[in-house]
């Protein structure tokens, strides 16, 4: 086992066992472990309308992982990111910037494009997978679903992410929470939740939240990853009668981060340098998500109408090539407009009989100009300008050495003034509309054919409608000295046209799910089809561009606008294309209450087979970005299992999880002829075979003074092994990260002591290797090295 795995592990059962160690009160005196604790189901705790659901997620046949608000701020989570640890089979990691929301699931899942995982915050399915990865604060509980949910939502092949806001008519009073840390963290939160009547109330709330980062650019001397965010929240909840329930959320968030801060990873070391870049990257993002829900409940059926309008504009720079040197750089600016609407149709529960149902129509349209020029800079030119006058070179020397010998030929060569080109690419400016339409109608009907067996079946008819138009240019300037003769030339190329593809899926859900006890434990199969639309590659045509001009320059005189038919056009639109990705999943599971229900047990096993699954790889012949690709057959195969329980009269909360995910290539043959490689049989790159999460609180009740308690919790996370490449050449080792925290009650006061990462483990979150320069080189991002600090939270 990994060191740093065994130090970890080490720790965390060291700080558990001291913080139950008795100093302040013996928790184990007179107290059983079968007490009066018990495990609620969070669904039981928190009511949330589930317009498309009849059963609790621990009663239905799925494998889920429920976070309250209390396990949210116990953990230290402040984004998705930083839960996506303690749910087994989801990796989420920490890298570049907020722009990049890479999620695998069960072994899905891309760096780009389409997401194989759904979002949703309060009934709400957020469109750009550039909007997932966002500051969380002040939630009620997030729902993590594992497997296709395509009942439940779009792009949900993988799973599905669900997060809920507090509700003011349940929830009330000002919540201030600050923090302050090393690395000069530093977080301020501000929430009101009104009720001004039963059947009306409204919460504002805000953050501040910032810090300097762990990593400097040595290039430049600057934090490499330092942020700075802000943003608000506005919830207003009405019910003015029994029947009608209104809804609306507006969403606002502004991010300023320095970003992607690669250092070069030593294949033979395996460490990881600091970022060394004369460009320093970094991400700007203004995004408002609002929404409108009606509720009416009839006296058969209950009715919800969710209506959305979301807005994301912002601005990446990046340095492509990650090194000092200055060889070429990209922007790129996404203005979105989306709109999304969903009815859903679901029976009254109250009214019992043994059928269930739901029916639904979803539809959204998303409107995206992408502006990403990307520019050659010189040292981008110098080494174009070495290789096209070594390759002008040698076909003169060789053709004069078939008649005078290779020496005569090249003194003769020399004498008559040699060969030089110096080679000038332009910037190169990329316009790029890329609307997207998807249209779907869903049902799903359980029925109850004993009192304990219950059969689920579901049907989605999924439409989408993807388009690009796009405007692109390049050209290359030559002044070429050849032999005492000089030539300028100049090679143009223009790329204007639209293209767009059609797609539509029906994707099946077949269950079976039998209650063996009367406190809800269950067994339950499952059958389901996921599915996630293809689409149109926008991030090579800068490669497309390099390619045309070099093999043109090679034969240039004079000035010459390279020409583009109907033929060329259509290989084009081949060569940006990528297909739709399907997948069946085979599933069986079981969620027990055991011990009188101070414990859950939720445990599952699946299958999935992959066609044409979607894969981020480098761009092309040059590998100037990222582009999805196509592997023809894959699988993934896994267990996952989670326990849950108090004990102690309530004054023990644990959890642990672990999943592990052996995803592979079944049939993967990359690029045509002699340069084709096979990559079949290898692990799919991104994905972690183990997730590893656990934590544990112990709630000392106190007696003195305005002290009502002390909670001492350790929490570990673990992940790996992680390649990072279809040909598995490189990969992370399972390493795992420790934190710990203390807090003292003051009842309205809680002060909150916390550390992250207390061992210091060294690992990568993320690796990609690049030939930009004309040299394959492989660079890294280090995980977040040791911090602490703490957070006082006032409630009144």
């Amino acid at each position: 086992m990994n060191k740093n795995v065994s130090l970890a592990i080490i720790f965390a059962a060291a700080s558990l066992g001291s913080s139950m160690a008795g100093t302040l009160r013996n928790p184990f005196a007179n107290i059983s472990l079968l007490d009066s604790s018990r495990v609620h189901d969070l669904d039981e705790v928190v009511v949330i309308s589930q317009p498309k659901e009849f059963q609790r997620l621990r009663q239905q046949s799925l494998s889920s992982s429920v976070f309250s608000s209390k396990e949210i701020y116990s953990l230290g989570v402040r984004d998705i990111r930083e839960l996506s640890v303690f749910v087994p089979s989801f990796a989420m990691p920490n890298y570049g910037s907020r722009i990049t929301s890479s999620m695998y699931m069960r072994g899905i899942g891309s760096r780009v494009n389409s997401p194989a995982v759904g979002f949703y915050l309060d009934g709400m399915p957020l469109i750009s997978k550039s909007a997932f990865n966002f500051h969380t604060y002040q939630l009620d509980r997030v729902d993590v679903l594992r497997g296709p949910q395509g009942t439940l939502g779009q792009n949900t092949e993988g799973g599905l992410v669900r997060l809920y806001t507090k509700n003011p008519l349940n929830y009330q009073g000002t919540d201030v929470n600050l923090g302050i840390g090393s690395r000069f963290y530093r977080n301020v939160e501000f929430a009101n939740y009104s009720k001004f009547s039963d059947k009306f109330g409204m919460s504002l709330a805000g953050f501040y939240n910032g810090q300097n980062g762990f990593f400097r650019n040595t290039y430049s001397g600057e934090h490499a990853d330092k942020y700075d965010e802000a943003g608000g929240r506005l919830r207003l909840v009405a019910e003015p009668t029994d029947r009608i329930s209104l809804n609306f959320l507006a969403d606002y968030q502004y991010v300023n981060q320095n970003g992607f801060p690669y250092g070069m990873l030593d294949a033979k070391t395996g460490s990881t340098a600091m970022p060394n870049t004369n460009r320093q990257s970094g991400y700007r993002r203004n995004m408002l998500n609002t929404a409108f829900t009606v509720g009416f409940k009839a006296n058969y059926f209950d009715f919800t109408s969710t209506t959305s309008y979301q807005y994301l504009r912002d601005n990446m720079l990046m340095d492509q090539d990650y090194l000092p040197q200055d060889y070429m750089h990209l922007e790129q600016r996404q203005f979105q407009n989306a709109i999304t609407q969903e009815f859903a149709l679901k029976g009254n529960h109250a009214v019992g009989g043994f059928w269930h149902w739901a029916f639904g129509t979803y539809f959204s349209s998303q409107w995206l100009k992408t502006d990403s020029p990307v520019y050659f800079d010189d040292d981008m030119n110098k080494m174009l300008s070495s290789s096209i006058t070594a390759y002008a070179y040698n076909g003169m020397l060789q053709a004069m050495a078939k008649r005078m010998g290779e020496q005569a030929a090249a003194a003769l060569i020399q004498r008559m003034g040699g060969c030089k080109i110096d080679m000038t690419m332009s910037t190169v400016p990329g316009l790029f509309h890329t609307p997207t339409t998807n249209l779907a109608f869903y049902h799903e009907s359980a029925f109850d054919i004993t009192k304990r067996l219950t059969a689920t079946l579901g049907l989605r008819y999924d439409y989408s409608h993807v388009a690009i138009d796009y405007a692109t240019s390049a050209s290359v300037k030559l002044s070429e000295d050849v032999m005492g003769q000089h030539v300028d030339a100049l090679v143009s190329t223009y790329l204007n046209n639209k293209n767009h593809n059609d797609f539509d899926q029906l994707l099946p859900k077949f269950g079976l799910n039998y209650r063996f006890s009367d406190d809800g434990s269950n067994v339950y199969a499952t059958v389901s089809k996921g599915y996630r639309a293809g689409g149109f590659n926008m991030q090579m045509f800068s490669d497309v561009l390099q390619t045309e001009l070099s093999a043109s320059a090679q034969s240039a005189h004079g000035n010459m606008v390279l020409q583009h038919d109907a033929q060329y056009y259509d290989n084009i639109s081949k060569t940006i294309s990528y297909k739709p990705e399907t997948s069946w999943n085979y599933e069986v599971g079981t969620h027990m209450n055991l011990f009188n229900n101070s414990i859950h047990f939720d445990f599952s096993a699946y299958y999935m087979q992959i066609s044409n699954q979607q894969l981020s790889v480098m761009a092309g012949n040059y590998g100037f970005g990222r582009m999805m690709t196509n592997a023809g057959k894959s699988y993934s195969c896994g267990i996952e299992a989670c326990l849950r329980g108090n004990a102690f009269n309530d004054h023990l909360t644990w959890g642990v999880s672990y999943g592990l995910t052996h995803a592979a290539f079944k049939d993967y043959i990359d690029g045509e002829g002699a340069k084709a490689v096979d990559y079949s049989g290898n692990h799919v790159p991104f994905v972690p075979m183990h997730t590893i999460g656990g934590y544990a609180d112990y709630r000392f009740d106190m007696s003195c003074g305005k002290l009502k308690s002390i909670t001492l919790g350790a929490n570990v996370n673990a992940q790996g092994k992680t390649y990072w490449d279809e040909a598995n050449t490189y990969s992370q080792k399972l390493y795992a990260v420790l934190g710990a925290h203390a807090d003292a009650d003051f009842g309205k006061v809680l002060i909150s002591f916390w550390g992250r990462n207390l061992t210091d483990t060294k690992y990568n979150t993320f690796a990609v290797q690049t030939a930009a320069t004309g040299v394959n080189y492989t660079f890294a991002q280090l995980g977040n090295p040791f911090q602490c600090g703490v957070d006082v939270r006032l409630h009144f």
